[in-house]
């Protein structure tokens, strides 16, 4: 049972999330993905796990997202995927991974439907 959380340490619903799993007993693979970002082909296969478009997944709160031009509505899919690998900032998070599904730890008990 394999199972992936893309963290980031600072973030409290990371922070949250991981712990949910652990106190399930769960040690998951911990990608810190702000140091390790997912490739393109990785975050188009989360994508649609999720179900997901890349702009529903991108935090359009951080300065990235305008300064990276990520903010342009013309942009395409493979455009805001390009601009996410480049910034992983703009990446919501956390994202689970487990035996094909993923779900977005907001809240953090959202991930649970996957186990």
């Amino acid at each position: 049972m394999s199972i992936r959380i893309y963290h980031n340490p600072r973030c409290s619903k990371s922070r949250q999330t991981l712990q949910l799993l652990q106190e399930r007993g769960i040690e998951p693979e911990i990608i810190k993905y702000l140091e390790t970002p997912p490739s393109e082909d990785e975050l188009r296969r989360i994508l649609d796990m999720l179900g997901l478009r890349p702009r529903d997944l991108m935090r359009k709160r951080e300065p990235e997202y305008k300064a990276s031009g990520a903010d342009d509505p013309s942009l395409s899919d493979d455009e805001l995927i390009a601009l996410m690998v480049k910034y992983p900032k703009l990446i919501e998070r956390p994202i689970v991974v487990h035996d094909g599904k993923a779900a977005l730890g907001r809240p953090p008990e959202q991930i649970l439907e996957i186990l």
